[in-house]
């Protein structure tokens, strides 16, 4: 990997992360059209970039990240992912993240999804809006959504929301909750892999994991700004339909 390859896929990264379209899915993808070669950096690599957007929703949600009342509703949404990502991290990081296929079927079936559930759901008027005082069952039902997600193309984002979205919180409520969630999910994930993996690491490894982490970062940062105005006007289903055509385009003319 080059350094100008872990530069676009920090930006690729930073676009994507908080979008219901999957960004290690489009990474992923965007690694094979790129022709980086599947190494067990590489594998690492698509984990650990995610840091940089972490560390924009840690500088625009600080505060509530200071908020005990709502670590308790996080730490309890966290706990099911934590334990399947446990328990099947060599398939997931054997299997799973160099699986292009199994992306584009996801991405495919997503987007299906996404457009049907967005033309049968309407938001409750009575829906809940505090994620401070979420109930701990829904918190951990929101966790078991977003544990899905260990499939590349899944979209950690899409599973979360519509959990959230599906258990009567509001559209907005949610989204930050999401976003919050993906602190300590990939805090764990990225930590955890380094302690499996960092004896493969190559010389400059760490100067192309900075690269990347750093540009996500700063992309990250206008990204969230940005969907968090698109949500209060508009729904998820043009993410969907994004979805549905870029994993026809795989399946047609790339793989």
């Amino acid at each position: 990997m080059t350094f100008l390859e872990a530069f676009l896929l920090g930006v690729l990264e930073g676009a994507t992360e908080f979008l219901p379209v999957s960004s290690t899915g489009h990474l992923i993808l965007a690694s094979h059209v790129l022709a980086i070669p599947e190494t067990p950096f590489l594998a690492s690599f698509l984990i650990a970039i995610q840091l940089g957007a972490i560390g924009a929703v840690v500088a625009l949600y600080w505060r509530s990240l200071l908020d005990i009342e709502l670590l308790k509703r996080l730490f309890a949404a966290f706990l099911p992912t934590a334990v399947v990502g446990f328990v099947l991290y060599q398939f997931i990081k054997n299997y799973l993240l160099n699986n292009e296929l199994v992306v584009v079927i996801a991405l495919l079936v997503g987007g299906i999804l996404l457009v049907l559930f967005e033309r049968w759901y309407t938001e409750p008027v009575d829906g809940g809006d505090d994620i401070r005082s979420l109930r701990y069952r829904d918190a951990f039902a929101i966790g078991l959504f977003q544990s899905i997600a260990v499939i590349p193309g899944v979209s950690r984002s899409a599973a979360t929301i519509a959990g959230g979205l599906l258990l009567g919180i509001r559209r907005v409520a949610i989204v930050e909750f999401s976003f919050l969630l993906a602190v300590p999910t990939m805090l764990a994930a990225t930590g955890y892999d380094i302690l499996r993996s960092y004896e493969t690491f190559e010389a400059g490894s760490v100067g192309l994991l900075f690269v990347g982490a750093a540009t996500a970062f700063v992309v990250a940062l206008v990204a969230l700004r940005t969907f968090t105005r698109f949500i209060k006007r508009y729904t998820f289903t043009p993410f969907g339909f994004y979805r549905i055509a870029l994993a026809l385009l795989f399946l047609l003319f790339i793989l």
